[in-house]
């Protein structure tokens, strides 16, 4: 094989019947062709493989030269902003719903991937957010999102009232519900339910988009991906703030803190096998109209 991914790491949903199966099933693949595979604890104690090969994200990161993740975009998510930090490129198999960033099959991954450890494959980078919460001068929390960052009460339905700048120039207030920050990733996921526009992924660009803000005036922006984008949430607001990232990390916010955020220094690198077509991708899963002639 002329790949240079020797050692693969394995991440999925534990304890899930259908991706135990096609975690099995791909260790046994890898094993088959003599490459050295890392599984992820709680998948390794799942499947009762031998612990000497159980790692947790971190260590996968560190130890590995291709991350496999099999399960939904969520599970994708998690990994990714792991792995992005080691620079360790990611390959999904969808055993989710949607399936945007998950590309092989459960029931066909043999061939595709096997094109792809022969060294047939497509490589695309995803920029990351950095998100960070300012209180009195000071940073309390950060995380990185790969989808958005999503500023908003921890109540349903609950208006609160912050300003925008962007590279240190105010932009705009607003009452709202919210505030989504998404990357081109993050386009077709939460913030294309808000009503935000969908972005290539090779646009070096941020949208943010308002979530049901109190005026029909307020639209979705998109800006460049070199941007700084800061919200102050008004000392006003009486609720309990947070910033979800991915809708898995949640950092808290009190009023009066400030939110900055821009794009982290490392990209997510996505593996896909020959023939992805990310409009191929958009046409499926949006149910978009197929050629006229």
């Amino acid at each position: 094989m002329s790949s240079s991914f020797r050692r693969i790491g394995l991440i999925g949903k534990p304890n899930h019947e259908g991706a135990n199966a096609t975690l099995l099933a791909l260790y046994q693949f890898l094993q088959q062709r003599q490459l050295e595979v890392r599984i992820e604890q709680r998948v390794a104690e799942s499947l009762q493989l031998d612990p000497a090969l159980s790692r947790d994200l971190v260590d996968l990161g560190k130890d590995c030269d291709l991350a496999i993740v099999v399960g939904g975009d969520g599970n994708m998510l998690g990994a990714a902003r792991v792995f992005a930090r080691f620079g360790v490129p990611v390959l999904g198999v969808n055993r989710g719903n949607l399936g945007f960033l998950t590309d092989l099959s459960p029931e066909n991954f043999a061939e595709p991937l096997t094109q792809v450890l022969a060294g047939n494959f497509v490589t695309e980078q995803r920029n990351l957010l950095q998100v960070e919460v300012h209180r009195h001068d000071s940073v309390k929390s950060s995380n990185t999102a790969v989808n958005e960052a999503v500023l908003h009460a921890d109540k349903v339905a609950h208006m609160i009232e912050f300003e925008a700048y962007i590279n240190g120039e105010f932009v705009f207030s607003q009452r709202s519900d919210g505030l989504i920050i998404s990357t081109p990733t993050g386009s077709t996921a939460y913030s294309l339910s808000g009503g935000g526009p969908i972005l290539t992924p090779e646009l070096d660009a941020m949208s943010l988009v308002p979530m049901f803000p109190h005026t029909l005036s307020s639209r979705p922006l998109v800006v460049s991906g070199t941007s700084e984008i800061l919200l102050k949430v008004s000392p006003a607001n009486d609720a309990h703030l947070q910033v979800s990232c991915d809708s898995h990390v949640i950092l808290a916010v009190m009023p009066g803190d400030e939110i900055r955020i821009r794009k982290h220094p490392k990209p997510l690198t996505l593996v896909h096998p020959p023939g992805y077509s990310y409009y191929k991708v958009l046409r499926s899963k949006l149910g978009w109209g197929s050629k006229l002639y």
